[in-house]
């Protein structure tokens, strides 16, 4: 895999046309890490796919010595937020590339064009992803509405990026913060309202209303056993029974997304455009300068983030004591910690390039990286089709940390497809079918087929 160095990525955008990145013009790095994010997006992913909420709940609130909660403990800890943000990063970053490698010609649509056409069709892809292949967790939706954003920043300063970026992160901790605040209110006006009925003291308005409101909000945080029966049991169900089972989360995920997830993307987006440009993910620096990244990306983010679990966990076994006790709330530790291990999962790599020892390995990586767009949606159809009852039927039949064994086989079932695919196709099936509908052109698909 040759690094391009940001020279020629000028080169590219100067003799540039409107059509799709050719394979020799690609940046091998690029597509190394986000060969390597997607991968690990499974890790976070799978849960939503194959179990109920109230199996990490039982894990958190049960015995720490056995196989789940270590496992849930690694993931929250090590790898969640961190792959999705990664993969964010290579988006901006990609954002970057896609409008590099063009240039408006006369009679042909503009760059902005292409670009925003590509991101509404990255949009529709979401909606299929969510409602058709019944993903909850789809991120294609939010970043395609995300992405369109980044258009009017990719000619900014790295400095003015990562401020963006900063700026972001600092109106996600509010919207936190102030959630976590209102919360609190609450519990501590209940607390005041049971102290003065106990004292047969008068009433505020505010402690009448926490007396009706906070025994509800403490329940949503105890397993409903007959609940989780039943939905269990839709899950198992035909598609017309999955399809309604997911339909309120699905539809309710979108505006939280909009509200919420957005600033959440944009942190990573706006960063990784940032990162590229100063020659992060293009192999630019120095060895040293990614072993210190990596030493501080892993020596600060992981006790961080093990804090950060600690809190989430804290949080979900006994919410009243999390509001009694603290003042902030662990998620604003969210962000920092995902930007730490991102930084340090990414120098990792890196470094494991330039030395050469698993050169086979990166080389796999950079080839699902490549076909991520076909990689993702396969994700959702292989993990609908194993546990969803229009499939194999397997939901909520393992334990956690058995879950993921089924996660290291899509890993390699994913980097051999990959690899063969890329021999004969200059795309994946979904990445060719995106691009042909971006430019209303049927592209060529084998190697060797003219533009």
């Amino acid at each position: 895999m040759e690094s391009l160095t940001q020279d020629k990525v000028k080169d590219i955008n100067t003799d540039a046309v409107s059509h799709p990145v050719e394979k020799k013009d690609r940046i091998g790095t690029v597509d190394m890490v986000r060969g390597f994010a997607l991968l690990g997006i499974l890790l976070m992913n799978m849960p939503g796919f194959s179990i109920p909420d109230n199996k990490f709940i039982d894990a958190l609130k049960g015995p720490h010595d056995n196989a789940d909660y270590k496992t849930v403990m690694v993931i929250f800890s090590f790898f969640e937020g961190t792959m999705r943000g990664l993969f964010s990063m290579l988006f901006g970053a990609g954002m970057i590339l896609f409008t590099f490698n063009k240039h408006d010609q006369p009679g042909k649509p503009t760059v902005a064009e292409y670009y925003h056409r590509r991101l509404l069709w990255l949009v529709a892809f979401g909606l299929f992803n969510a409602w058709i292949l019944q993903w909850v967790g789809d991120i294609l939706f939010f970043y395609g509405l995300a992405g369109m954003l980044l258009y009017a920043f990719r000619n900014s300063t790295p400095r003015l990026l990562i401020g963006l970026s900063a700026l972001c992160m600092l109106i996600g901790i509010y919207r936190t913060t102030s959630q976590h605040n209102d919360m609190r209110e609450q519990r501590l006006n209940y607390v005041a309202a049971k102290k003065a009925e106990k004292e047969k003291k008068p009433l505020t308005e505010e402690q009448t209303a926490a007396l009706q409101s906070w025994p509800g909000i403490e329940s949503n945080f105890k397993p409903d056993t007959a609940r989780a029966r039943e939905h269990v049991t839709e899950m198992r169900g035909s598609f017309v029974q999955v399809f309604n089972e997911q339909f309120d989360n699905i539809r309710n995920s979108e505006p939280w997304g909009m509200y919420f997830g957005v600033w959440d993307s944009l942190v990573m987006m706006l960063l990784g455009m940032a990162l590229l440009k100063l020659g992060f993910f293009s192999n630019e620096w120095s060895t040293k300068g990614y072993a210190i990244t990596l030493l501080i990306g892993y020596g600060v983010g992981i006790p961080i983030g093990y804090f950060y679990f600690k809190g989430l966990e804290w949080f979900i076994t006994d919410v009243a004591k999390y509001m009694d006790q603290y003042r902030f709330t662990h998620q604003n530790l969210y962000d920092v910690k995902r930007i730490l291990l991102s930084l340090g999962h990414a120098s990792l790599l890196m470094l494991i390039f330039r030395s050469g020892v698993l050169n086979w390995l990166m080389k796999a990586l950079a080839n699902v990286g490549q076909m991520a767009f076909t990689n993702y949606l396969s994700q959702s159809i292989f993990c609908s089709l194993i546990y969803f009852g229009y499939g194999l039927g397997y939901y909520d039949h393992f334990r956690i940390y058995q879950i993921y064994f089924i996660v290291l086989g899509i890993w390699i079932f994913q980097l051999i497809f990959s690899s063969i695919w890329l021999q004969y196709f200059r795309f994946g099936p979904f990445e060719w079918l995106w691009r042909s509908l971006t430019y209303w052109k049927r592209q060529p698909m084998k190697i060797g087929d003219r533009q």
